[in-house]
């Protein structure tokens, strides 16, 4: 019971972390502690999810439901409470498959370590050694033993009730968590309308209602200038590049050049961005030099998309691979020390623009907040401008 509420908090908070991760783009987990000790490395990686859904989340099912079991004691029947023990090992030894493909994932792939996971790992490992040593019931026994116990329990009314709540419960738990970053408009926001007349309509003056900011960057003659401070280690970068690149691409097809995207460098990290005051990404500068050295060789929309594609993983040595067979970047270490000048410019405009986490996006002067707009409310904006210019009706 000790290892399972001690997996159970653990997991609980590594739950937590994960969410406001997701939720909220200037959040900082506690566990942050370096670039190698690091939660949000972790769980921002492709390990930290299965389809969407936190790793995490299962940890905690799982950590119930052994204390399901281990309290099925209370109610259950002679015969199936000394079956408990079995159930209980053959259970760990699944779930410590599972921690060692993790810790693998987190100690040789990933190169960080992540405090929480440590204690889900270590609660894991408890479970299986105090549930082997309480049973000495053969495995072999244990499919007979199931169906046993399973036809005793339907006789149980108290033992249905717990199962259906365990079951309702974790479906709903993996069928309505957040699978990407909630986002939407800003404070204000128009309601659901029920046309997409109404809602153009809605939006429209929702929109024009919104301060516009000066901008000190050209704009080339476009009709409609986004720009967008970013980091290429950050999840909700990457999310509103592969989300926003079809709207982009549509606008480009219709109204050729009216609308620019113009990106700006504003990495977490110390190297090159004197408002951060501890590393949050490890080769966030590395990757920003790497997409300027890039473009200059015409390969930076290529550099970008592996960039972003590979955020959760990135390092600076990685990343200077990358530069040399993506962005065909031959001499990185040389063109460095210019880059970082260039860097840190986008980042002295950041700070004058008070910028305080990426995504942060300027579309004709107006700021978006909360790590950018949904996709479709990112192409009505768009739209909005366009017929304000003439552009398309």
């Amino acid at each position: 019971m000790l290892f399972a509420l001690l997996g159970l908090a653990a997991a609980s908070t590594s739950l937590y972390v994960h969410f406001r991760l997701l939720t909220q783009p200037e959040y900082t987990s506690f566990c942050d502690v370096s670039a190698t000790v690091s939660c949000t490395q972790a769980y921002l990686s492709p390990y930290g999810s299965i389809r969407g859904i936190p790793v995490a989340l299962f940890g905690v099912l799982w950590f119930v439901f052994v204390l399901i079991v281990t309290f099925a004691d209370k109610w259950a029947s002679p015969a199936m409470a000394e079956n408990l023990a079995v159930y209980l090992f053959a259970c760990s030894t699944v779930a410590l498959a599972a921690v060692l493909y993790f810790a693998y994932a987190a100690f040789f792939v990933l190169k960080v370590v992540c405090v929480l996971c440590l204690l889900t790992y270590a609660a894991v490992v408890g479970l299986f050694l105090a549930a082997g040593l309480s049973t000495s019931i053969p495995m072999t026994s244990i499919p007979r033993r199931v169906v046993r116990d399973l036809g005793a329990l339907v006789t149980k009314p108290l033992a249905i009730g717990v199962v259906l709540l365990f079951v309702v419960g974790a479906g709903s738990a993996v069928a309505f968590f957040p699978r990407e970053a909630v986002r939407g408009l800003m404070p204000g926001q128009p309601s659901a309308a029920t046309s997409p007349q109404d809602q153009r309509t809605e939006f429209d003056r929702y929109w024009e209602s919104l301060p516009r900011e000066v901008v000190p960057v050209p704009g080339g003659g476009a009709a409609v200038l986004i720009v967008k401070f970013t980091d290429f280690q950050c999840p909700l970068c990457a999310t509103t590049h592969k989300e926003y690149r079809p709207i982009l691409a549509k606008y480009e097809a219709q109204v050729p050049g009216a609308v620019r995207l113009v990106s700006r460098m504003y990495p977490l990290q110390p190297e090159c961005n004197v408002n951060i005051a501890r590393p949050f990404h490890a080769a966030a500068c590395d990757a920003a030099a790497a997409w300027i050295m890039a473009r200059g060789r015409g390969r930076g929309d290529a550099m970008e998309d592996w960039l972003y594609t590979n955020y959760a993983m990135l390092s600076p040595a990685m990343v200077r691979e990358g530069a040399r067979t993506v962005g065909m970047v031959p001499d990185y270490a040389s063109q460095y020390p210019r880059v970082l000048e260039e860097i840190k410019a986008d980042v002295a405009l950041g700070r004058l623009l008070n910028i305080d986490s990426t995504p942060t996006f300027f579309v004709n002067g107006v700021r978006i907040l909360g790590g950018g707009l949904a996709a479709q409310y990112f192409d009505m904006a768009i739209a909005y401008e366009l017929r304000k210019a003439g552009k398309i009706k």
